[in-house]
């Protein structure tokens, strides 16, 4: 069967309606990554920003970036926290009530209601696959960002968590384009950039998945673009137990994940 594109409007609206299946995604590479430094911890080693600094982030999720980091905050970050979905975003305000003032805002990164040329930084961690318009919606980010402001875009590249759509694909042949789909990654971000960036670098994060435990991976799966019957998936996780029996137990998954670090083109 098709599986639906990271960026349709259907998807995104009962997808990101709250967090139970980003949730599920987050803790499968919370448990099993091999890397113990942690992929947020990297992604804010990478912010060398002012101590005093505005910084908006778009599609912020359950706001785990900051959750992680929270000792690091400086006092004097005014960071605005947005996301497409307000029930997300609400969720996010409750994750952070007691850490940093943050400031909420629900945003279509195709149209930023704010003042162009407010922020010194703007992070769009994983999410501008799922932007429709994106051409749009990067013009957006460099309006909103002053001259000498940084974007941080991160994403996966081609072979990123590859071995899941092989898994898919041999279950289920309709499910070959699962690994097809993301139209912003490590390949092909640098071109989509530099329409609107320029001094773009790539950093990659080293690290992979070792999974050992059958319904951790089956609820990952299941809790995106996949939709099975209950007969379906009592027959999708029998034959995922076969496929890590027949590994030792250990399905091992390639993470390959990276940032984007760019400053505004001239007008």
């Amino acid at each position: 069967m098709p599986l639906p594109a990271l960026n349709d409007h259907q998807y995104l609206e009962s997808q990101y309606r709250d967090s139970a299946n980003l949730d599920a995604r987050v803790l499968l590479h919370r448990r099993f990554s091999v890397n113990p430094y942690g992929w947020f911890p990297w992604v804010f080693d990478h912010f060398n920003l002012p101590p005093h600094a505005r910084i908006l982030e778009l599609g912020s999720g359950t706001g785990s970036l900051w959750l992680e980091n929270t000792i690091r905050i400086p006092a004097g970050w005014e960071i605005t926290l947005s996301d497409f979905s307000a029930g997300m975003l609400e969720e996010t305000r409750r994750n952070l009530e007691t850490h940093h003032q943050f400031r909420y805002k629900v945003i279509d990164a195709q149209s930023i209601p704010l003042e162009s040329g407010s922020f010194d930084a703007v992070i769009a961690n994983h999410m501008l696959y799922h932007v429709p318009d994106r051409t749009t919606a990067l013009a957006e980010i460099r309006r909103v960002l002053k001259p000498d402001g940084i974007f941080f875009a991160s994403t996966g590249g081609d072979r990123h968590l590859i071995e899941l759509g092989d898994l898919l694909a041999r279950f289920d042949p309709g499910f070959t384009s699962w690994n097809k789909v993301n139209s912003f990654n490590l390949e092909n971000g640098f071109a989509q950039l530099s329409a609107c960036f320029t001094r773009i670098k790539i950093y990659r994060y080293e690290d992979a998945l070792e999974v050992t435990e059958v319904a951790a991976l089956v609820d990952y799966l299941l809790s995106g673009r996949v939709h099975l019957s209950a007969e379906r998936k009592a027959a999708f996780r029998e034959f995922v137990a076969r496929e890590m029996e027949a590994r030792g137990g250990v399905f091992h998954v390639t993470k390959d994940s990276g940032l984007f670090v760019s400053v505004p083109k001239g007008e």
